[in-house]
């Protein structure tokens, strides 16, 4: 399938690793320019050399941290006019909500909700004026399926669906549409760091926590980054111009409810 997409410029946050890398990849096949944000250059230049081999397409990068302001001015001046934009952040690690004090808090929100509504802020009327718009944001079964010591991510990705749903019937008519996607577990860095930190002495080893949450999906395994990538793109691309305001579950049927 034509995703339509060949020429289009795009802008993609946590692009040097995992998801966000698969993203860019994706989009990079379908002939978009792609300007690659993370904060490790290193991660970043090889990232994007192996996107330039395999695809010959133009792939930018930006070391900057896009929590703060001169981290998206950063980003903007590399892609002043994007019309894809992918806001993809790290969570937080398990803990306690009880240890968690208000700074904590803050570094949550600023992570995974109000640094993706800056970018949104920044770019979304752009989109309007010139009539095609993509966002999509990549948060979390956890907005779906909470887990008491994923609070911290819990509670800024929900936020961050929250407001997607209403800025999003605000610029469908204009053909620029916001959407996000819920993975569960991925086969990626993060996954892996985030299963060692729950490893504790004389409790179950890595390999066994991490065979056991495969076991339990209903698909026995844990997804491909370049799956969410595939949707993605679609998402990204013309035929997808009537889907706007939803947050779409990837978990191989993790979530047990009917809608």
């Amino acid at each position: 399938m034509d995703m339509g997409l060949k020429g289009r410029k795009a802008l993609l946050s946590g692009a040097s690793k995992g998801m966000g890398r698969a993203c860019a990849l994706a989009l990079s096949r379908e002939g978009v320019d792609v300007t690659l944000v993370a904060r490790g250059l290193e991660a970043l230049n090889v990232t994007a050399d192996e996107i330039r081999a395999e695809t010959g397409g133009k792939v930018q990068t930006v070391a900057a941290d896009i929590t703060t302001d001169a981290g998206r001015a950063a980003a903007l001046q590399a892609c002043p006019e994007p019309d894809i934009l992918l806001n993809n952040a790290g969570g937080k690690k398990p803990g306690d909500f009880r240890d968690w004090d208000r700074d904590e808090w803050i570094s949550a929100l600023d992570l995974m909700m109000l640094a993706p509504i800056q970018m949104m802020r920044l770019t979304f009327d752009g989109m309007v004026e010139r009539g095609f718009g993509r966002i999509v944001n990549i948060a979390a079964r956890g907005v779906k399926i909470p887990q008491v010591e994923l609070g911290l991510s819990n509670g800024a990705r929900t936020g961050l669906v929250g407001f997607s749903a209403g800025l999003a019937r605000e610029g469908v008519a204009r053909n620029v549409t916001i959407n996000t996607i819920l993975p569960g577990i991925i086969d990626s860095e993060a996954q892996r760091q985030h299963v060692q930190s729950l490893v504790r002495e004389g409790g179950p080893t890595f390999d066994e926590i991490w065979n056991a949450r495969a076991a339990k999906s209903p698909a026995k395994r844990y997804g491909r980054p370049d799956e969410i990538g595939a949707l993605f793109t679609f998402l990204a691309s013309d035929h997808a111009g009537l889907m706007t305001g939803q947050s779409i579950l990837m978990d191989g049927g993790d979530y047990p409810g009917t809608l």
